[in-house]
């Protein structure tokens, strides 16, 4: 039997990617599905092919077969493919077509004049790349239908139930706060930002918490269908993307800073938002955007959790395995990271070695 703690984007994914090959399962969740407590909330969240390492572009190419593999099972849509841009003086748009040409992914880089005749709503002043495999992904959505396929191929489900105690042995005894006990051949920890205060018996990496703002601001023209952005530059690093309902009920674009965030912990954050940030991503749009009204229509505050170098955490411990695709990038790859999870579950792959456990010294 495994079991999986934490039901968010990852470990929903992980239930289903074990549940439909056959095996035992039972989620655990503390909260509700779709709560807004941690990371995996939202209408919108960008999937992008263009990464400075091919490790990462090759992973976001089998991203992308198991999000159709997993709306072919779930016979629901959850990406939807709009094109991608990035641009800046820190972002290297040449530098990354290279990386997408060796890997063989579609792309262009154009001219700050070219970029501009295509995207008048976007202000460039330097070369830009595209490449149309970028799109948005529905978090709140792809929950759901991980979560109801997962049961409907034999997953139990024990949902507003937290996990209170772990005693690891050759199997792990789990103790939750309704007084339930379950024994698991192995246990894949899908925690999040909860990962670093469970006190599991394993040597972690440094984990930072810290708590983000996104912003959304109304299109102008509500009939433009916007791309995925990526910008960088010597002062700020930004990312927007259609925000689905996230919005509110006309068109709008989701915009916000990728560092700066506040640290704090998953219990301890206080949801927020941070006037400083909505000040700079209102002037960058006010900037480089003028295909939206500046004012912000809407706002919130999720977690990122960050491993060393920006990488995720994927590795067995014992009966443990341990999933943290960490670092505000994890959300494009969940129904891959749910495969990966699944063959550290059930042995049937090692860990990559970019995403062992390598514990502070």
């Amino acid at each position: 039997m495994i079991a999986v703690v934490g039901a968010g984007l990852m470990g929903a994914a992980t239930a289903w990617q074990l549940a439909r090959r056959g095996h035992e399962v039972t989620l655990i969740e503390a909260y509700d599905i779709g709560h807004k407590r941690g990371s995996s909330h939202g209408s919108s969240r960008i999937f992008r092919r263009a990464y400075g390492e091919k490790l990462y572009v090759d992973l976001t190419g089998q991203a992308y077969e198991e999000w159709r593999e997993l709306e072919r099972d779930s016979s629901t849509p959850l990406l939807r493919l709009t094109g991608g841009l990035d641009f800046g003086a820190g972002r290297d748009p040449k530098g990354l077509g290279q990386v997408l040409g060796k890997a063989g992914v579609p792309h262009e880089v154009l001219s700050a004049e070219e970029a501009s005749e295509r995207w008048p709503y976007v202000r460039f002043d330097g070369p830009v790349l595209h490449h149309p495999g970028a799109g948005v992904i529905d978090a709140d959505e792809t929950v759901a239908a991980c979560l109801r396929r997962a049961i409907e191929h034999g997953a139990d489900a024990w949902i507003g139930v937290r996990v209170t105690g772990f005693e690891v042995g050759e199997k792990v005894l789990l103790r939750t706060d309704d007084g339930r006990e379950l024994t698991a051949d192995t246990v894949v920890i899908t925690a999040g930002a909860w990962l670093p205060e469970l006190g599991l018996p394993v040597p972690l990496p440094l984990l930072k918490v810290t708590q983000q703002q996104v912003f959304h601001f109304r299109q102008r023209d509500p009939s433009v269908v916007w791309p995925t952005l990526v910008f960088k530059d010597d002062t700020l690093q930004t990312y927007g993307l259609p925000s689905g309902g996230d919005g509110g009920p006309l068109p709008a674009v989701k915009v916000a800073e990728h560092d700066r965030g506040t640290p704090t912990t998953a219990s301890t954050r206080n949801g927020v938002v941070d006037p400083s940030s909505r000040t700079r991503v209102s002037d960058f749009v006010r900037d480089r955007l003028p295909g939206l009204d500046p004012d912000p229509v809407a706002e919130a505050t999720c977690l990122y959790t960050t491993a060393p170098n920006d990488d995720f955490v994927l590795d067995r411990h014992g009966p443990l395995v341990i999933v943290s695709p960490c670092s505000g990038q994890g959300a494009k790859f969940t129904p891959l990271i749910g495969a990966m999870a699944a063959d550290l579950a059930t042995g049937r792959a090692e860990p990559h070695d970019r995403f062992r456990l390598k514990p502070t010294a």
